[in-house]
């Protein structure tokens, strides 16, 4: 047996079959859940591959998720493992003319939508040839011009719950697009095998991975049950759904819910007693406070751990406020990428003062992006992971090239981050290269301003963006979100603040008030939104 996801998944459903595995909480607080153990979702998984393998789709061929999260979401993925056929996540934010991309990109030949979606999938339809399958989930409005689409009850009801599969590989693709922080969408190729060591942690993310694909198995086997997951983020977001993989690789209970809704998470954790919860930095953990301290103040949340955040920093002081409510849990900032996986965790010193300080697995480094050799201590390079990384971008053998390479015999990725390394081997991020300001021939990297900013008592939540300027090229604007019935600081103010724990030239020459800050669904940084407002307060 190889490290093929959907064979180690059914190794687990055959110790394990009566143990609950999936928890989903559609509307919170109204009742309308559903419960299935690894049996039940099993034979879910089963009768949506074989409908598509059914439907004429072939294994190698790509399907869209174009779906809010749900159990649909997650069958439909470990059908599309079971059946060979490749899983592509949709982003449900995206519009018209992003949708025709990211089908057309993706070479999708079936799409499984919800039907919130329907007009947005109708108008992009005519302009992808390749898209001849589509299931849909849910009823579309009365109003809606619907293409013609299979149900997914329908779909579900009409396969076998058998497996029955074709014998799978490790070479199996599983494809992950990112939008990144400029451009396109483009489709992180995973082979399945680099995916499970280096995105699921080799079936032990805290611990060692397995050895051979049946130790996996015989892990949960001889473990108990008792831990909870909860990945809170969309699962159209690569992060959310490895970590209900993970979840499934441990023979544990994954909870999600369709919609993240602070107070009705924090239900979620009391009633199902949560150990861990994951999320996008303060932009989801923020809310989770202001609900503890308001209508759901004594929520019970003493069976929760871990929280973790990746794709975002939970911020010092956001961290301190999470940590006065729920002092028992371990608050973690991990670092990693759609195109690396997991690289690693910050420090406890982490924070304003130091930077964003995280101790690197053993196939991390900080390298020249261009001769790609290890970068001496304290000089800036690009982070880059060698061994189980992706094969490239789909379709893009340009960016490909810019970011895939081979070093003494083994595969590569260069990310796009840039950072230091000290003298223990802690690697200190900077920031995206894509997003750094250079202002009079100084680097700033907006993340380290950002930490600063939001451990200013007035403020809520903070971007930072460059905007030209004559003299120096560019100079630091941060665009803020106060707290609720704060005083609004003046510049100087915020300045004052940002220099005990910046150098000067990173300080911010400018300061727009904003009545909030513009995220993704998942809580990562909108950009292109920040220097727009910073460049439109300039005129």
């Amino acid at each position: 047996m190889e490290y093929n996801l959907a064979d180690l998944f059914e190794s687990v459903v055959d110790v394990v079959p009566g143990r609950e595995a999936l928890v989903y909480v559609d509307h919170p607080g109204t009742g309308a859940e559903r419960r299935l153990t690894y049996a039940e979702l099993d034979a879910a998984a089963n009768r949506i591959g074989h409908h598509l393998l059914d439907s004429g789709l072939r294994p190698g061929e790509h399907l869209g998720l174009h779906l809010y999260n749900g159990v649909e979401y997650l069958q439909t993925v470990l059908g599309c493992l079971k059946a060979r056929i490749v899983p592509v996540n949709v982003n449900y934010r995206y519009v018209e003319e992003e949708l025709v991309h990211l089908y057309r990109d993706a070479d999708l030949v079936a799409l499984v939508y919800d039907a919130e979606f329907t007009d947005r999938v109708a108008a992009a339809l005519p302009r992808v040839q390749k898209l001849r399958h589509l299931v849909r989930v849910g009823t579309p409005a009365p109003d809606a011009v619907a293409p013609p689409a299979v149900d997914f009850a329908d779909a579900d009801a009409a396969g076998s719950p058998e497996r029955g599969f074709p014998a799978r590989s490790a070479d199996d693709q599983f494809i992950i697009y990112t939008g990144g922080t400029t451009g396109m969408p483009k489709g992180v190729m995973w082979r399945q095998e680099d995916l499970f060591f280096s995105g699921l942690g080799g079936g032990a993310p805290t611990g060692e991975p397995v050895k051979e694909p049946k130790e996996l198995a015989e892990r949960v086997a001889a473990g108990g049950e008792g831990i909870t997951f909860f990945p809170t983020p969309p699962l159209m977001h690569g992060t959310s759904t490895l970590t209900a993989f993970i979840g499934f690789n441990f023979g544990q209970r994954v909870v999600i819910h369709r919609k993240f809704v602070p107070e009705e998470v924090l239900r979620t954790v009391e009633r199902e007693k949560v150990t861990s919860m994951s999320l996008v930095g303060d932009a989801m953990l923020r809310p989770l406070i202001d609900a503890l301290n308001g209508p759901m103040k004594g929520t019970d949340c003493s069976s929760l751990f871990s929280v973790s955040s990746s794709g975002a920093i939970m911020s010092d002081t956001v961290r301190a406020q999470f940590q006065a409510l729920v002092p028992h849990a371990m608050l973690l900032n991990n670092f990693g990428s759609s195109e690396s996986g997991f690289n690693g965790t910050a420090t406890p010193d982490s924070g304003p003062a130091n930077g964003f300080r995280i101790r690197v697995n053993a196939r991390t480094q900080v390298v020249d992006p261009v001769t790609h050799q290890p970068v001496a201590v304290g000089e800036p390079g690009r982070l880059a992971q060698r061994g189980h990384v992706p094969l490239g971008y789909y379709n893009d053998p340009g960016k490909t090239a810019e970011t895939f390479f081979r070093k003494d015999g083994e595969r590569w990725v260069l990310l796009g981050d840039m950072a230091t390394v000290d003298g223990q081997g802690v690697v200190t991020v900077l920031g995206r290269g894509s997003q750094c300001i250079n202002t009079g021939g100084e680097k700033v990297y907006p993340e380290e301003v950002e930490q600063a900013l939001k451990s200013h008592p007035d403020v809520y939540d903070a971007l930072v963006a460059g905007v030209p300027d004559t003299r120096w090229g560019n100079r630091v604007a941060a665009v803020v979100q106060l707290r609720e019935g704060a005083p609004r600081p003046s510049l100087e103010d915020i300045q004052s603040h940002c220099r005990t724990y910046l150098a000067g030239y990173k300080v911010p020459r400018r300061l727009v008030i904003t009545d909030s800050i513009r995220r993704s669904p998942s809580g990562k940084a909108d950009y292109r939104w920040a220097k727009e407002v910073a460049l439109a307060a300039d005129r």
